[in-house]
């Protein structure tokens, strides 16, 4: 025993460029891929994680800088920068039990499709960064692995369950018939989009007002894409910081380079865990017999709809604005505002493309998202600085880590006080399902009422 325990921390310590071949390899192997495959699976998304850190460590080269030199000018507090979903990503991959976290994760699917708790077959092994954050940071900042991996268990549930209940959205309003989508930075909004458009359905004249935009974005043009969104914002950060022209201009280059350099990088560790998902699907399809499933989906499926487009690209600025102006925050959105598609998606299906809901629920989920990932930063720079990833002794945070309402909300309840505050979700979990339980059994074969 303690020869393996010896030889799992010279692994530990030899860092992630290691760990990450030999945990994605375990992982492919576990689902039925052949040694030599699943090895190449994490040599290429060991390969990802390298480039996304030569990105961030321009990113953060050049950002640094300025965004110190804009707070010094203006009094600004904006000292945390959001590097963005890639880097989390890969940092969230890095974690010396990621491999626990992702077969707990997928066990938690088996048992719930086998208790017919969840529709949903989530495949999309991917995206399960997202519900494995939150275990990871856990484990890094209280060392307790129980506790980590039964809040990876808590994520899993509402994952499958929000996308069992957001499917008749998906299927009315996307025309995507028998599939879910599993990825909580498009299912996290749910938790203030439903109650808010409630609200709103209850305000005379407000619940009246019905705007809807079709095709805006080809008014846009080049402006849209994530290139010139990039130059755009790194020239406007270059003038607050009050730079020289060429440096204002060579700042812009920089941020466009790293909008279009960071999904190139990432694309390397979807192209590594695919075969890695699809060992998964047949792994599901072998276990289950004459059983119809919601397939789960990767949510960009989705952001291409033109009004998904249109409202992300309006609150966009009205994003970086609100920044500025909240108190508290402290975070300087950056690298993920090129993907709040993902965040709004959902609200405007719930909103059947009322741009006016749009824009007002989906501000206040992006605000949610500043104070979130303003009050986790320290831990999420300290993990990712563990993990290999070092920014230059600067704070930073993303809009899709535990900044995410669902995310932030198991991350905090299980951080502070777990005996009590873990009861208490539990308990509030077990009544929120049993109601919405009921809505969805009634809506389930039928399509949403217009």
């Amino acid at each position: 025993m303690q020869i393996l325990y010896d030889i799992f921390n010279k692994l530990l310590n030899a860092g992630a460029y290691v760990m990450l071949p030999i945990i994605i390899t375990a992982i492919g192997f576990i689902f039925g891929m052949k040694l030599s495959k699943a090895f190449k699976s994490g040599i290429t998304v060991a390969i990802g994680f390298v480039g996304i850190k030569l990105v961030v460590d321009m990113l953060a080269e050049n950002v640094g800088p300025a965004s110190k030199a804009m707070v010094e000018n203006f009094g600004l507090n904006l000292d945390i920068l959001d590097v963005g979903w890639g880097a989390i990503a890969s940092v969230t991959w890095a974690s010396p039990i990621i491999a626990f976290i992702i077969v707990t994760i997928f066990a938690t699917n088996i048992v719930m499709l086998i208790l017919n708790l969840t529709d949903t077959l989530d495949v999309d092994i991917w995206n399960y960064h997202h519900m494995a954050i939150v275990g990871a940071l856990l484990y890094f900042v209280t060392g307790k692995l129980v506790l980590s991996l039964f809040s990876a268990v808590i994520m899993a549930i509402i994952t499958f369950k929000l996308a069992d209940w957001t499917s008749p959205f998906v299927e009315k309003y996307f025309q995507i018939p028998n599939v879910s989508l599993p990825t909580m930075s498009f299912l996290s909004s749910a938790v203030i989009a439903y109650p808010l458009n409630w609200i709103i359905e209850k305000i005379p004249k407000i619940n009246k007002i019905d705007i809807n935009v079709r095709n805006a974005d080809k008014y846009l043009g080049v402006f849209g894409q994530p290139t010139m969104l990039g130059f755009i914002l790194g020239v406007i950060v270059g003038i607050l910081a009050k730079y020289s022209l060429s440096k204002i201009i060579d700042l812009g280059i920089h941020m466009a380079a790293v909008m279009v350099l960071i999904p190139k990088m990432t694309a390397l560790f979807v192209e590594g865990l695919m075969p890695i998902s699809n060992a998964a699907t047949e792994f599901t399809k072998r276990k289950f017999k004459n059983r119809k499933f919601l397939i789960g989906l990767d949510a960009a499926v989705v952001v291409g709809d033109n009004t998904v487009i249109t409202t992300a690209l309006i609150l966009i600025p009205v994003t970086v604005i609100s920044s500025a102006f909240l108190p508290g925050n402290r975070v300087m959105p950056f690298a993920d505002l090129a993907v709040i598609t993902f965040r709004v998606a959902l609200i405007v299906a719930l909103t059947k493309g009322n741009l006016f809901r749009s824009l007002i629920i989906g501000l206040a989920c992006t605000i949610s998202i500043l104070y979130a990932g303003t009050i986790t930063s320290p831990e999420l720079t300290s993990f990712a600085v563990y993990t290999g990833l070092d920014f230059g002794g600067g704070l930073i945070t993303s809009f899709a880590s535990v900044s995410l309402t669902v995310s932030f909300l198991i991350y905090e309840t299980f951080l502070r006080n777990p005996l009590i505050s873990v009861s208490i979700l539990i308990l509030i979990l077990v009544i929120i399902f049993y109601f919405a339980e009921k809505w969805y059994k009634n809506y389930k074969f039928k399509k949403i009422s217009e």
